[in-house]
């Protein structure tokens, strides 16, 4: 017989549901994801780092789960919430199902919860938090993001990756809790690659002797990482820069801008972006709650894509210094494919020396 597992939230809802695999008491900030698939990444992804993620689509485990496509060796969501588990799963990359992920990842998981009412109640309060556990009468003590999620996620010590032909470019990524396929897919399109701790300065840098930089995703509130901003400044120019997610928020930090707080943020794999240089619309992944603030972006600087639905910031380039920035996940691991090529159109730029452009 399963455990009742009771989702208690600080707007003083309780939903009841069942724990997967293990009784736990758990809390954080309970943020919700609209992908169909994904979960796997989901649990794996540092960008997650201390979150409770509901999962809208019903049914998760449907594909099983495989190595190949975890996003970090410890690093993820702090819990997984979810309406029915597949415990049969059908695909052949499958290895193992969702429950036996949970129990390598140590990753609860709850389930017989009604997820659509969970999302319809994150989406009316700003702030979300809850505690997972047995009893209904515990209490929620949690009210604000852990101001030290990225120095939690990142690298200790730097990691080199060495390029897959003989192209020769050689960039950093400074890990604020970066996803592995982002590394991938900067390897995959002939970088060799030093990942590096998230406190890393530009004399470091320039010891490694690299020719650009990502600033890479991760979780949490950007503000809390105001002390690393002389350094991204320093780094950005100095180094043609790409900034994703938590780095693109870096970056316009460094540079004068604002940031904010979305009111439930945007999680999951449709979202619309649009390019204000070309006026194509793209279909991308992304995973954060926070924003640039659209009066805050200073003259040095272009919006590069604005998001369809609520027009806010997507992409930033500077007018004059080889820096590009988006706030959604280019590399699509999991996700729509379209804008891949902007990874691919850095690595590029870099290797021929010249300040880059996208379309």
């Amino acid at each position: 017989m399963q455990t009742a597992a009771y989702l208690i939230l600080n707007t003083g809802d309780i939903l009841e549901g069942k724990f997967l695999h293990q009784q736990v008491v758990i809390e954080g900030e309970v943020v919700f994801n609209t992908s169909m698939m994904g979960y796997q990444e989901v649990m794996t992804d540092p960008s997650y780092e201390g979150q409770l993620v509901t999962m809208t689509y019903p049914l998760i485990g449907n594909y099983g789960c495989n190595d190949d496509v975890k996003e970090s060796e410890v690093f993820g969501a702090k819990a997984l919430i979810i309406q029915t588990p597949n415990h049969q799963p059908d695909h052949p990359t499958s290895t193992s199902t969702l429950k036996t992920l949970a129990e390598k990842t140590s990753v609860p998981i709850i389930y017989d919860i009604d997820t659509r009412h969970l999302t319809k109640i994150i989406r009316t309060h700003s702030n979300v938090f809850g505690k997972i556990s047995s009893d209904p009468t515990d209490k929620v003590t949690m009210a604000h993001i852990d101001p030290d999620l990225v120095k939690k996620v990142s690298v200790k010590k730097s990691i080199s990756i060495p390029a897959k032909d003989n192209k020769d470019v050689h960039l950093a990524v400074i890990d604020f809790g970066q996803k592995k396929s982002i590394v991938d897919v900067l390897n995959q399109a002939g970088a060799h690659i030093t990942v590096c701790p998230y406190n890393t300065t530009k004399e470091m840098l320039d010891q490694l002797d690299v020719d650009g930089v990502v600033f890479s995703n991760g979780p949490g509130d950007p503000a809390d990482c105001l002390p690393l901003i002389p350094t991204v400044k320093k780094i950005a120019d100095h180094y043609p820069s790409f900034g994703i997610c938590l780095g693109h928020q870096l970056l316009a930090l460094s540079y004068g801008m604002s940031t904010k707080k979305l009111a439930y943020g945007h999680r999951g794999g449709n979202h619309a972006v649009k390019s204000i240089e070309t006026g194509k619309v793209y279909m991308t992944s992304q995973n954060h709650g926070y924003v640039v603030c659209e009066d805050s972006v200073t003259d040095d600087f272009s919006v590069l894509f604005i998001n369809v639905n609520d027009q806010s910031i997507e992409g930033l380039k500077h007018k004059s210094k080889p820096i590009t920035s988006v706030q959604f996940h280019p590399e699509a691991h999991p996700g729509p494919t379209d804008t891949m090529h902007l990874i691919y159109d850095f690595v590029r730029d870099v290797t021929k020396k010249e300040v880059y452009s996208h379309a």
